[in-house]
């Protein structure tokens, strides 16, 4: 994932820097042709000693046409190319990665119980998956519970208030879209559930009671670990399709800008020449 991402990373910045140009070209050369439409239009006032000529006029309203619609097409192109990338799939890519850690995280768990040989080996990466999904500096297994408490009611408080790194916070940091924060709020909260029980996992092991560790920790009866760890993916997958829907809807809406546009602004480019041909034609009448 992380190779597609930077992939598509420097494919965008490729493409947004080629809008950007694309932009500048559009204005300095809509500018250029707007000049020399005024330029002929006072030479053939001078020339011919009247005040404006019909045809060409015509053909500079057509030219103002093009340029407008060329820089729009351009200009919503490029904020719907950001859009799909910064504000849907850089949160696509996080919370994609947070459901790879998250059942990475729920595997180390179970080999916790089962490989009594390298069980601290289990319980530090469990710790270290945690911290990749919310951060908290210093935190060890039996100091987390609180830590994500108290930061989360600070943020509850203040959404200003990011006290924790992770993947969740990158995801937090770029709420755009109507109801994901709170489908987001609502993934960290059963979160929060998961990792409480991974903590009584590990007290019924401490205290003697293997049987019920491992019956908690790898039940799908609604109650144990592994059902509020479903109850976690699915809450991690409705934020996770809000971003999705939103990409491919920018995606969609930059397409349908060139198609809608350019075509437009191409046939009023086409006009201005055909336009100012007509009103060039009786001036070079007289000539002969």
């Amino acid at each position: 994932m992380d190779s597609n991402n930077r992939a598509f990373n420097t494919r965008y910045a490729q493409t947004r820097s080629t809008l950007a140009t694309q932009l500048v070209v559009a204005v300095v050369l809509g500018v250029l042709l707007l000049v020399l439409l005024g330029v002929l239009q006072w030479y053939l006032g001078r020339r011919f000693h009247r005040i404006l000529n019909p045809g060409v006029l015509a053909a500079t309203v057509c030219a103002v046409l093009a340029v407008l619609l060329g820089i729009q097409a351009l200009s919503a192109t490029a904020e719907h190319l950001r859009g799909a990338r910064r504000d849907a799939f850089d949160s696509v890519v996080a919370l994609s990665r947070a459901r790879a850690i998250a059942y990475d995280a729920n595997a180390d768990e179970s080999r916790y119980l089962l490989d009594p040989e390298r069980r601290d080996q289990y319980a530090q990466a469990f710790l270290a998956k945690s911290q990749e999904l919310y951060g908290l500096k210093g935190a060890t297994l039996t100091t987390y519970d609180d830590g994500l408490a108290t930061t989360w009611q600070a943020y509850g408080s203040d959404h200003d208030d990011l006290r924790f790194t992770g993947e969740f916070r990158r995801e937090l940091d770029n709420i755009t879209f109507v109801g994901e924060r709170a489908a987001a709020e609502k993934t960290v909260e059963a979160y929060a559930v998961y990792q409480r029980d991974d903590r009584k996992i590990r007290a019924l092991f401490a205290q003697g009671k293997e049987r019920e560790a491992v019956a908690f920790c790898m039940g799908w009866e609604p109650g144990t670990s592994n059902a509020h760890f479903g109850a976690w993916m699915t809450a991690l997958d409705q934020v996770t399709d809000i971003n999705r829907r939103h990409y491919t809807a920018s995606v969609r809406a930059g397409r349908s800008a060139v198609a809608d546009l350019l075509p437009g602004a191409l046939g009023a480019l086409i006009s201005a020449a055909a336009l100012t041909a007509l009103g060039l034609r009786p001036r070079l009448a007289e000539f002969r």
